[in-house]
């Protein structure tokens, strides 16, 4: 029950959508155990006493109750209805705002499928309690108290014989819940297991295809595929070994009844229609008692998706703004003082006391092989991650004492893989600026060498995108990045590889343009070709997340360092392919 008091925040303050389908409810329960009291009637003062004028009021009554009882079921059940469905709107939004706010460090363990398979699957798991879990029980309770009621009346001894079978009916009913519920959530982890495969191989499909993998991931499917088989096997294992149990205390109960009832009807203690009275209204109890089980149920996989759901509310906001964070503009000039990040701890240090200084409007080159820490810096101006030691300064001040908002509208990224989402061209380029207006929108793209090739697609700024910009090159989708990045207007630029995607005369064609975006700009270029670099006011070479040269690029080449080393690999390359060619 504490998931449920945990999550009470999102249900509770629509209570009184549960209290309206619960007053309905009331008069369903007080209608159907009318029935048998009809029945009795019927029986002992109609067929039995051979008043046959009755039947016609009976008749007319019996369909008034029938029509009362519809209209009460279409309110509580519509009531009941619009308490989940607004309840976890509420809950639905709240892990979207908080998936917005987690850190880069819980995306880097995270993983894609699992967390929509939380969003949908465990969100309407919980959904379906609030909709009809909770009201299932309090019918079950209520039509169990309502017919013991009338059953007392007829007859003392058989209301308790009765009630001789329910304590051994709970303790199957606790018994089965306290083995359904882990099993519900070995089928909910296993559930988001099979999410994440099929996410990541639709994703990776190019790359499957391109390695003739496809065996191998229908292999890793199977046996994610085969995991979900044997947690789901496994709970209906436990039902299939309960509920015959609950029937044969049930059918054990009937038999009695109708032994002892026949001999007290027999020796006119009891009447006929009351005896056919009371053998409906023990399955009025043994019904829903038997039913409990499917309410544990619903409530074992709404209890196993809320502990899912609060696993993400309650994640740990890694990057917080602090109390008193300040909203001003930014100049853009960018300060590490003995910088250290290690991103988690049992990872080497992504970064070794950097220091380094570059003053607003300058243009600074990142430069070493994979793995050595290029992206890390760029990531920790934004406060994407937290440094270990160190601090990270701009315009003097700690990236901390600013608003993440304000600090993250100053800095535009064009990272090695351009994400464009699933709308036209226009809403991509404008994405981190929807004011902008047309013409700059357009002057952005004829920036960033976009604007000649979007205007030969079929419907210019308003083509509309695939998934992950499906139906442009890699070079296309780049520049429309780049584009996109100009457009808010950053203090601070970071081109991530950004030029990596395209050949070179387009490369050059881009780097041509981006020497005016970069005009007033602290602009940070991480990139393998020298071309991309040559020009930086100031280059940074690193390698195992540590400085190891630092100058410009007539500096460099001269140095016999690492940046001298690449250099003279990509130029003899160059001037082979020259010689080959001739």
């Amino acid at each position: 029950m504490n998931t449920f008091k945990k999550l009470k925040q999102f249900y509770w303050p629509y209570k009184k959508y549960l209290l309206i389908s619960l007053f309905f409810l009331l008069f369903v329960v007080a209608i159907t155990v009318v029935y048998p009291i009809v029945l009795q009637l019927t029986i002992d003062e109609v067929v039995l006493e051979e008043r046959y004028s009755l039947i016609p009021y009976i008749a007319a009554g019996f369909f008034l109750i029938m029509l009362l009882k519809g209209i009460s079921t279409f309110f509580h059940q519509y009531m009941g209805d619009v308490f989940g469905v607004t309840a976890v709107y509420k809950l639905r939004e709240a892990l979207y705002e908080k998936l917005q706010v987690l850190s880069f460090k819980y995306y880097d363990n995270a993983r894609t499928g699992d967390l929509m398979s939380r969003k949908t699957t465990d969100v309407e798991g919980f959904r379906n309690f609030l909709s009809f879990g909770i009201s299932d029980f309090i019918e079950i309770t209520m039509l169990i108290l309502f017919s013991l009621g009338v059953m007392f009346y007829y007859s003392v001894p058989l209301a308790l014989i009765t009630m001789a079978a329910m304590p051994f009916l709970a303790v199957v009913v606790f018994k089965f819940d306290k083995r359904v519920h882990p099993a519900f959530r070995g089928i909910r982890k296993s559930f988001g297991r099979l999410n994440t495969r099929v996410q990541e191989n639709i994703s990776g499909m190019n790359t499957v295809k391109s390695l003739s993998k496809e065996d191998f991931e229908v292999g890793r499917f199977s046996d994610s595929n085969d995991n979900y088989r044997q947690n789901y096997l496994y709970t209906s294992s436990i039902w299939a070994k309960y509920f015959p149990v609950m029937e044969f205390i049930g059918n054990i109960c009937v038999v009695l009844l109708l032994a002892y009832g026949g001999f007290l009807v027999i020796n006119n203690e009891l009447s006929l229609g009351a005896l056919v009275a009371f053998f409906q209204l023990v399955w009025y109890i043994m019904g829903p008692l038997m039913s409990l089980g499917f309410v544990i149920n619903m409530f074992s996989q709404a209890k196993a998706s809320g502990e899912r759901l609060l696993e993400i509310l309650e994640a740990t906001e890694d990057i917080t703004e602090k109390d008193g964070a300040i909203d001003e503009p930014i100049a853009g000039h960018v300060t590490f003082k003995d910088v250290t990040l290690t991103y988690t701890k049992d990872d080497d240090k992504a970064l070794k006391n950097i220091s380094f200084d570059a003053p607003a409007g300058k243009v600074i080159g990142l430069s070493g092989s994979t793995g050595s820490g290029k992206t890390s810096i760029t990531q920790l101006i934004p406060r994407f991650y937290e440094p270990e030691k160190g601090e990270v300064l701009v315009d003097g001040r700690p990236v901390d004492a600013y608003q993440l908002k304000t600090l993250r509208s100053h800095i535009g990224f064009v990272l090695q893989e351009s994400f464009l989402f699933s709308t036209t061209i226009r809403e991509n380029i404008r994405y981190g600026n929807p004011e902008i207006p047309e013409e700059k929108i357009i002057d952005a793209a004829k920036r960033a060498q976009a604007h000649d090739f979007i205007m030969e697609m079929p419907k210019g700024y308003d083509t509309m995108l695939g998934e992950r910009g499906m139906g442009l090159s890699g070079g296309q989708k780049q520049r429309i990045a780049i584009a996109r990045a100009i457009c808010i207007n950053p203090s601070i630029l970071v081109l991530d590889d950004a030029t990596s995607a395209v050949d070179m005369e387009t490369e050059f064609q881009i780097q041509k343009a981006l020497k005016e975006v970069m005009k007033g700009r602290t602009t940070f270029i991480i990139a393998h070709r020298i071309s991309s670099l040559k020009h930086a006011d100031e280059i940074l070479v690193l390698e195992d997340g540590e400085i190891v040269e630092q100058g410009r690029h007539e500096e460099l080449v001269h140095n016999k360092g690492q940046y001298e080393r690449i250099y003279n690999i990509q130029y003899q390359d160059r001037e082979q392919i020259m010689n080959t060619a001739t």
